[in-house]
């Protein structure tokens, strides 16, 4: 900046403290000084203005009243000397620092139109225009890389070319983008760059990110001889209103006008109209028109959604094949016979209140649970963990394409600036370590390390506050199912269609999930605000790091609000609750709930689908009816708009302003959608259906959103989709963890093999052949009724007549023997099982697929000093195998991952032969060429040294 443009800015925080009496100040003359057209502003004292213009009455004009300066950027404030709110002191102020910002702009090459509202009288509308050699400038200090040449690298067609030929957008309708070599703009060069016409040679989303850059970092005011400036802060003070870049036409009618293509018009017709739904996106239109960074993030969503058809069919397919086989459940059909399950008379599940009940209760839910608990559903386990990994690497690879295709391959090291609010604090010389230079940073150590303390300080507690609600929605499950059992009828055989569908569990599970996804979305609401307050705490340096520190700290949140409650019912629920004669408490007070005799998997699918669907439904409603709505009240407002003619800058302006973060909280969406996807799929196999068809719906909404009731973004860079790369392939690292543990701990899969193989034939069972009969009275334990303590005794239970006892859910020796209430040996034989299957889910090595002899010992004596009480001697590690055939296969989850991510190379043959070949013309050209003119130089200037017409380099002779 100038030292006369210093003296202004310093003048206005001058102006700024003095104390004015009264409101009335008498401000400076301000010459009007008016910009010659397509050039540069000299170094002057003076204060510029910009170019005062009334609206030519053409509505879809992208250009100012000359008609040859096109609108690279609208700036809108309220006029202050029409501003009532306020007090006149405040205007004033904000006016002087309005005028040192705009007189800047103009300093620094940009060229202003200001243009009154034609519906408000008090808006203003600041038109900005960058002059080519402005443009140039700042594509060599933004690293912007630009067409050398036409690409001469032959594309080959895939197999599948014909099919994805009939999805694909009418190349008549929407031209494919003819692909260039391209390197960094330098100016010096300018020859070698393929340039027809200085027009079109920056699109208008680069002249859109050169005009935002430039605004992000002029100055308005320097007060302490701290530095103000970037258009941001003006927004926030509200000096300014907005600032945008224009939508290139309406988005429901093409221009006539044949420089403007209508883009909007195709993007919204051929992309985001619902009935453009089965089509393949435009992603180089939609790249171009909006930038790398919303491009990004369409083609990871359409790629995902791709992906998620495999996925949908095998889960549909698991799916039917529960259902088809559900009839054929033996131990559903016990549950539900009138003579097997109809004579078990099951303990009270709660204190005092709560009376015995029928086994025959169960019996919808228990035919529910079969076609979520079948082998079907542990196929599509392995499938899963299978088809995370191609789905990653795959990505990767179509990544790495489209950096290339973007010239997104160098981005990080070149194009990535400092953020302005870093720079603006940057008060404290350190000396740099490696070039021993000193550097203006922010913050000290010590600071750094405050900042660093609190951040994390302040992320800790709000996930401890998470765990509390947590805490507190289990002690409604247990007060309300306390309430719901006490509710019972108290005949032993009521079959009321009330009682026959809604359980006590099944009631409960429903409330309190419910209850939990209200109280999701209130915090979700409240640590959003948190998360960004911390994040600018913290003051990263680039926009890169600042977007990645706000996703993890978003991440980690929403991860423990969105899935502790699954991860309470899959792995803590019914898994410490005692027996009836000695009950375990929560808090010393309520009793620990119990999961129906089936186990808790269905009450962990009935909380993944009220989670997972209400949040698609609640999201999918803020999307589309809260933009919505606030355009159309805004236009109700405007009654005058239908009578008369609107500006394309006025028509922008009130529509919806784009947030500061982007498409933040869509990556978050849908990353939140992929946990519950690949994580809990063991309990739930239509998860990948339900995100197959609200990704579908999913991509035309953002698509209809960001065309229709938006704003255009401000264009941005971006090589790939960040920090979410890297949370993905932890979830996929967890997902493995998480569906073992729930096939071995939440399903009853592995105690119905236990049985299956080990107890319904001798030495245990009494069958010949290996069969389920018999299962539920052999899972179900003996208790004495007069064992009930008097703090746990019902209150009445005059039906019961004779019967002195009950059953309850777990592997114990029956009242009488000699080790009574203790864990028999089924219950070893089935937790030796499911130790078995977690290890070989997680081993490495196929010699850690069976526990040894040696393991074994160290689990009996380990294992009762833990409280698990006596473990029988008679169980050997032999007669594993044959409780878990399936372990052994399990075993190749985690090989075959590794293998997959060592196999599919990140970066495909084809994208690493383009960016060779352009690294060699680009050295070509920019290189090579130069040599060539210097020698051709040198040979006329040896020429004419010869010829004597140059006597600077002639020998003298004596």
């Amino acid at each position: 900046m100038t030292g006369e443009n210093q003296d202004v800015l310093l003048e206005v925080e001058e102006e700024d403290e003095e104390e004015e009496e009264d409101g009335e100040v008498v401000l400076e003359e301000i010459a009007q000084t008016t910009i010659p057209s397509y050039g540069t502003a000299p170094d002057q004292q003076k204060r510029y203005t910009p170019e005062q213009a009334e609206f030519d009455q053409k509505p879809d004009s992208l250009f100012f009243n000359d008609g040859q300066r096109r609108i690279d950027f609208v700036l809108v404030y309220e006029d202050e000397s029409k501003n009532e709110n306020r007090k006149k002191s405040v205007n004033k102020k904000q006016m002087r620092k309005r005028q040192a910002y705009e007189s800047n702009l103009i300093s620094n090459g940009l060229q202003l139109e200001a243009t009154r509202s034609v519906l408000d009288e008090k808006l203003i509308f600041v038109k900005v225009h960058v002059p080519w050699e402005v443009l140039c400038t700042y594509a060599e200090v933004m690293h912007i890389k630009l067409p050398l040449k036409p690409s001469d690298l032959k594309t080959r067609d895939s197999a599948f070319n014909w099919f994805s030929r009939l999805l694909r957008v009418d190349e008549n309708i929407i031209k494919p983008e003819q692909e260039f070599f391209t390197a960094p703009f330098e100016k010096a060069r300018m020859s070698d760059f393929y340039i027809q016409d200085k027009d079109i040679f920056f699109n208008p989303a680069t002249r859109s990110r050169i005009v935002h850059f430039i605004l992000s970092r002029v100055e308005y005011a320097v007060k302490d001889n701290v530095k103000k400036f970037g258009i941001n802060k003006l927004l926030d003070s509200g000096i300014y209103k907005a600032a945008f870049p224009l939508h290139d036409s309406r988005f429901n009618c093409r221009l006539e006008d044949p420089k403007c293509p209508s883009e909007r018009y195709l993007l919204y017709k051929e992309w985001a109209h619902p009935l453009s739904f089965y089509k393949l996106q435009p992603l180089d239109l939609v790249r171009k028109y909006y930038g790398e960074k919303i491009g990004i993030y369409f083609a990871w969503l359409g790629f995902y959604t791709h992906m998620l058809i495999v996925a949908a069919v095998v889960g549909l397919a698991c799916f039917l094949y529960g259902y088809i086989t559900k009839d054929n459940c033996t131990w559903s059909q016990e549950v539900c016979d009138p003579n097997i399950g109809g004579n078990i008379i099951m303990c009270p599940q709660c204190d005092r209140e709560c009376t015995y009940w029928n086994l025959t209760i169960t019996c919808e839910s228990s035919k529910k649970l079969c076609i979520f608990d079948s082998f079907g559903t542990l196929v599509f386990a392995v499938f899963m963990g299978i088809w995370v990994t191609l789905f990653l690497e795959f990505w990767k690879r179509r990544q790495a394409e489209l950096e290339y295709e973007w010239d997104t391959v160098e981005f990080l090291e070149q194009e990535e600036y400092i953020r302005p609010e870093y720079e603006a604090r940057c008060t404290h010389v350190v000396t740099n370590e490696i070039t021993q230079q000193e550097e203006h940073v922010p913050y000290t150590a010590c600071g750094k390390c405050v900042r660093m303390t609190f951040g994390i300080s302040a992320v800790l507690f709000w996930i401890l506050l998470i765990v509390a609600s947590v805490i507190g929605i289990i002690i409604y499950r247990l007060s309300v199912f306390l309430v719901f059992s006490a509710n019972l009828p108290r005949h032993i055989n009521g079959t009321e269609a009330i009682q026959k569908y809604l359980t006590p569990q099944a009631a409960t599970s429903v409330t309190a999930s419910i209850i939990s996804f209200i109280i999701i979305m209130i915090l979700n609401i409240i640590y959003e605000k948190v998360a960004i307050m911390i994040t600018d705490f913290e003051l990263p340096r680039t926009q890169t790091d600042y977007e990645n520190s706000l996703t993890m700290k978003m991440f980690l949140f929403q991860f423990v609000n969105y899935y502790s409650s699954c991860f309470y019912i899959a792995f803590f629920k019914g898994k410490f609750v005692g027996y009836p004669g000695d009950p375990v408490y929560w808090l010393g007070k309520y009793r620990n709930e119990e999961c129906d005799p089936g186990g808790c998997l269905l009450e962990l699918t009935t909380q993944l689908t009220i989670i997972m669907g209400g949040k698609a439904i609640w999201n999918n409603i803020q999307e589309v009816l809260l933009p919505w709505v606030k355009n159309l009240i805004g236009r109700c407002c405007s009654a005058a708009r239908s009578e008369k003619t609107i500006p394309r800058w006025e028509q922008d302006y009130h529509l919806q302003p784009a947030g500061k973060l982007g498409l933040f909280y869509e990556y978050l969406e849908m990353v939140i959608q992929f946990g519950f996807v690949t994580l809990f799929v063991a309990s739930f196999p239509l998860a990948p259906l339900l995100a197959l068809v609200n990704n579908l719906l999913e991509i035309r909404v953002d698509a209809w959103k960001i065309t229709t009731q938006f704003r255009r973004m401000v264009p941005q860079k971006a090589q790939d989709i960040g920090a979410w790369q890297p949370i993905m392939q932890g979830i996929a690292i967890l997902a493995v963890v998480t569906n073992a543990m729930i096939i071995a701990f939440t399903s009853d899969m592995i105690p119905r093999l236990v049985y299956y193989w080990s107890f319904s034939v001798p030495p245990y069972g009494d069958h010949s052949n290996y069969t389920m009969k018999g299962y539920i009275n052999n899972t179900l334990s003996v208790f004495n009724i007069a064992d009930f303590k008097n703090g746990s005794k019902p209150v009445s239970f005059p039906w019961l007549g004779n019967q002195t006892t009950c059953r309850y859910r777990d592997f114990r020796y029956p009242p009488g023997h000699q080790h009574q209430y203790e864990h028999n040996i089924y219950y070893w034989h089935v937790i030796a099982a499911k130790l078995s299957f977690i290890i070989v889910m997680e081993c490495k090595r196929v010699g850690l697929c069976l526990p040894s002899y040696k393991y074994w010992r160290q689990c009996r004596l380990v294992l009762p000093a833990l409280g698990f009480g006596h473990i029988p001697s008679a169980l050997s590690p032999v007669s594993l195998p044959k409780h878990l055939p399936t372990a052994r296969r399990l075993h190749v989850i985690y090989c075959v991952k590794f293998i997959v991510s060592y196999v599919i190379p990140d970066v495909s043959q084809k994208t690493k032969s383009k960016i060779k070949r352009e690294k060699y013309l680009t050295q070509t050209l920019l290189h090579e060429n130069h040599l060539k003119v210097m020698k051709k130089n040198m040979g006329k200037i040896a020429d004419r040294i010869w010829k004597g017409e140059d006597g600077t380099f002639r020998p003298k002779f004596d």
